[in-house]
């Protein structure tokens, strides 16, 4: 898992915030690989953005809000595995661990693009 400073982004990469995940949380660009919404989405979780996860959540799938949990700290984030979702695709997966304090969530994630956009759609737990 890279090192997060306080400069980079809370997603893992070694940009800052603003020119990272921020671009996204703000409409500035859409995330162009299903990759770079899940870390948007993370980043989302982190700085507890409901708007923007709600609107990068299928529409099919898709709570009528996201509750936080104020307790919540998250730590960090690895990318486990990606398949397709590249600018290529209509569909791709991300598997992941996005850990807090006091443990860690491993999910394999879902996305489609709706529209053009990334869009995710759900997701199973990983032992």
């Amino acid at each position: 898992m890279a090192a997060m400073t306080s400069r980079s982004c809370p997603c893992g990469l070694p940009e800052p915030y603003a020119k990272c995940c921020g671009r996204f949380h703000r409409g500035e660009a859409a995330a162009p690989t299903a990759e770079a919404l899940m870390r948007s989405r993370y980043c989302a979780f982190v700085k507890e953005d409901e708007g923007y996860l709600l609107r990068t959540w299928h529409p099919r799938t898709r709570p009528s809000r996201v509750e936080f949990d104020p307790g919540m700290r998250w730590t960090g984030l690895e990318v486990l595995a990606t398949e397709q979702g590249s600018a290529f695709h209509g569909t791709g997966t991300v598997t992941f661990r996005a850990s807090y304090r006091g443990g860690s969530l491993h999910e394999r994630s879902r996305f489609e693009r709706v529209d053009g956009a990334w869009v995710y759609v759900d997701g199973d737990f990983q032992e």
